[in-house]
């Protein structure tokens, strides 16, 4: 069994329309080169109810899903894109008191250690406002990288597959399985991918 060694291939399209009774909807999808870290923390938690004596049944659920992306740097097209600021005419970025996130989602690769990747894509999420840290140049280079943090939900359309009725928030596909579909991971990054209902 291969491990994951790498992450690439960062993309992210801002959603359109999520009204649960048709499929979503996304804009363009974008490159967002220069992904150093990911991480995904779904806060998932468990639940246990005792009683003759003993634990009798358990209970998980879904809980804040988390997501940390460490980049080299955030460009101002996605500063505005990702956290709703406008771009003037001169090509800077206004920040405004009452900027709202957009809701968006994105894409991604990780590189195993078999060569193969696996793909993924979060559907919906908002994210915060960055800190800002600089520091002078000393005796050495310290590259300073940009840390931004999403809060990511299920999406409101219910797919119905096999017998399971299901709200996605997460999407993903290992090259290493059986059954996975070649033409699916090829086009991966063209649109934001939907789960299959046949």
């Amino acid at each position: 069994m291969a491990t994951r060694i790498g992450c690439d291939n960062l993309v992210y399209a801002l959603l359109t329309a999520d009204d649960g009774t048709t499929d979503p909807s996304y804009g363009e999808v974008k490159k967002a080169p220069g992904v150093m870290s990911l991480n995904i923390n779904p806060n998932a938690s468990q639940e246990t109810i005792f009683y003759d004596d003993g634990p009798g049944e358990s209970a998980t659920t879904l809980g804040n899903i988390e997501v940390e992306i460490q980049k080299n740097e955030l460009t101002t097209e996605q500063k505005a894109d990702l956290l709703g600021h406008t771009i003037d005419s001169k090509g800077a970025i206004v920040y405004g008191a009452n900027d709202v996130p957009p809701w968006v989602a994105i894409g991604y690769r990780t590189l195993k250690s078999n060569g193969k990747y696996r793909y993924v894509w979060l559907y919906k999420g908002k994210f915060l406002e960055p800190e800002d840290n600089s520091e002078t140049k000393g005796d050495s280079i310290n590259f300073q990288s940009e840390t931004i943090v999403g809060q990511f939900v299920k999406l409101e359309k219910k797919y119905e597959i096999g017998d399971k009725e299901i709200q996605p928030w997460k999407y993903e596909i290992d090259a290493e399985h059986d059954d996975a579909d070649e033409t699916l991971m090829q086009t991966w990054f063209e649109e934001v991918q939907l789960p299959s209902t046949v």
